[in-house]
């Protein structure tokens, strides 16, 4: 890594700029944390990236045997704080009431009418929908993807029935994701060109995402639960996107205090075994409202500490239960490698 320069904040242009952690972080530390994040693959499962990024400099970034700075991975669930970051476009140019009723047909005439897009951020929609990566035979996730509803994710979704009241019980649903992403769809216009072009022109392009590849189903729907394809540092890019409350390069992107709406905790009941928080679409790590986080399956991470000025990139493939638990322990001691503000 070059020798360390000024400590003031930039945000990336077209390349990365390089430098070394600020003085105050134990560096030896935070190389030892790196290499066990690659190389303890029987604990912590295979990682393929990790990029680290402090003041909106890449500070230190380990790949795999055959990744590297250019190569793109899947978001999985890091995809819903992207729709996250849709829905906040749209509510910015006036084309969607976040705390009007979710406009979806098929509920206009029933209990589920009461459903608004906040309670689908926030994941208390109310409707009975099973988030299960394992058993095919109860999984609704898995149908909607691959089975019974890959041919339009978003329709599936909706024609669940309310299991509960909207706003009474959180329930962490990918189908509700996809019918915001339905919703976005519609508001955008002109099918899934109208989306792609949408992403690429007011998201993934100001931020320099030029490897950010969203997937669509059937539809033309894009599939805001699971489906980008980007490298770790694009991802970063997205990260800091959120790190500077939604600016980038002095230009405002998100609308003034859509950070902060990702960042609030949701009104339902969290279950005791979760381990980090949730607010709308973005997790918060280790249940620290400073940290925001984008979660996704197999150990994919984009953690954003608000107040540590930065970002921590992984992606890689570790098992929900023998894995993810010890390999969230490691980066929350990367993380912490890096002094908070007071």
């Amino acid at each position: 890594m070059p020798a360390e320069s000024t400590r003031e904040p930039v945000s990336p242009g077209s390349d990365w700029e390089l430098a070394e952690p600020s003085a105050d972080v134990d560096r030896s530390r935070l190389d030892d944390l790196l290499d066990r994040s690659m190389e303890d693959v029987d604990a912590l499962g295979l990682t393929l990236a990790i990029v680290v990024v402090q003041g909106g400099r890449v500070v230190a970034e380990r790949y795999g045997a055959e990744t590297g700075a250019d190569t793109t991975l899947i978001s999985w669930s890091m995809a819903k704080s992207i729709t996250h970051a849709l829905i906040g476009l749209l509510a910015g140019d006036g084309a969607l009431d976040v705390v009007g009723r979710a406009p979806v047909d098929a509920w206009a005439y029933d209990d589920r009418a009461e459903i608004t897009i906040q309670h689908l951020l926030e994941m208390t929609s109310g409707l009975q929908f099973v988030e299960d990566y394992v058993d095919a035979g109860v999984s609704d996730v898995i149908e909607m993807l691959f089975g019974a509803g890959v041919d339009d994710h978003a329709a599936f979704a909706a024609a669940f029935p309310l299991a509960v009241p909207p706003g009474t019980v959180w329930n962490y649903s990918s189908g509700t994701s996809n019918i915001l992403a339905r919703i976005a769809g519609d508001a955008v216009g002109g099918g899934r060109e109208g989306m792609e072009h949408y992403l690429h022109e007011r998201l993934f392009g100001p931020l320099g995402m030029t490897s950010a590849t969203p997937k669509f189903d059937g539809a033309g729907t894009f599939v805001g639960s699971s489906y980008v394809y980007a490298t770790a540092r694009d991802f970063a890019r997205f990260g800091s996107l959120y790190l500077r409350d939604g600016e980038w390069d002095g230009r405002r992107i998100l609308p003034a205090g859509w950070v902060a709406h990702a960042a609030t905790p949701m009104r339902a009941p969290l279950p005791d075994e979760e381990r980090h928080g949730y607010g709308a679409h973005w997790w918060s790590w280790r249940r620290d409202p400073r940290t925001l986080a984008a979660l996704g399956y197999e150990g994919q991470r984009t953690i954003v500490g608000l107040d540590r000025d930065l970002v921590v990139v992984r992606l890689g493939k570790s098992s929900a239960d023998d894995h993810v638990p010890a390999l969230d322990d490691v980066l929350d001691e990367i993380v912490r490698c890096f002094p908070a503000s007071d």
